[in-house]
């Protein structure tokens, strides 16, 4: 029940610098919902990063009962900058669970603003997602700089952070280590809680020991060229 922990408002706004991994936690959060009998929708609003889109995983989401809404549903190659109106389904419709996945850094956040109104009024969560091996991120001023900028963005309070670490295939039980002492920090300088650690399953033994709950994961997302 790990997945209704860390998703404990009805929508849950996942957010962070680009190359965090927002989307491929997104998909797995999602699919642990729906593996939790939960009624799950997944809206894809990265409109900034074209590598990385859970509408490339429609067919193995909608097979686990998770409805996946996107930008781009008529051509599946472009990024189009417009939202979707089922956006409003998961605003509107308090009988599911919503996760939002949103571009990275301000200006992918900045895509929410037109929903404020009807997002405020709802049980939501932003959710922070950090990956200490992020250039720009990896020093914690900077990491909460970016924060508050996305905050700014979207008009939304920040009320969970997620260490998710990680190097792709050179991914090691240290590097999430060094993940968790930089979300620690942050979470200390900020007053925002941490929700889990982000780690592969191949690596759940070896982290166990951390305070926070470890959400295990396998690989989803794969690079286009893979």
């Amino acid at each position: 029940m790990i997945a209704a922990m860390i998703c404990n408002h009805r929508i849950s706004i996942i957010t962070g610098h680009y190359g965090t991994g927002k989307t491929e936690f997104a998909v797995n959060l999602a699919l642990a919902l729906a593996g939790e009998e939960k009624k799950v929708m997944l809206a894809d609003l990265d409109i900034v990063n074209p590598y990385f889109r859970s509408r490339d995983r429609r067919d193995m989401l909608e097979n686990a009962n998770v409805q996946l809404i996107s930008s781009s549903q008529a051509c599946s190659d472009a990024d189009i900058p417009a939202l979707p109106s089922e956006i409003l389904t998961i605003l509107e419709n308090r009988n599911i669970r919503g996760i939002l996945d949103i571009g990275g850094d301000s200006a992918g956040a900045r895509v929410l603003a037109r929903f404020w109104p009807k997002i405020v009024q709802e049980d939501y969560q932003l959710i922070y997602v950090l990956n200490a091996n992020r250039p720009e991120i990896r020093e914690p001023q900077n990491a909460i700089a970016y924060l508050r900028g996305i905050e700014a963005a979207t008009g939304l309070t920040c009320s969970g952070i997620i260490n998710n670490t990680h190097l792709c295939g050179e991914t090691t039980p240290a590097e999430i280590r060094k993940g968790a002492a930089l979300t620690e920090t942050v979470c200390q300088e900020t007053g925002i809680p941490i929700l889990c650690h982000v780690v592969e399953e191949r690596f759940t033994e070896n982290l166990s020991d951390l305070e926070e709950p470890v959400f295990p994961i396998t690989i989803k997302m794969k690079k286009p060229w893979e």
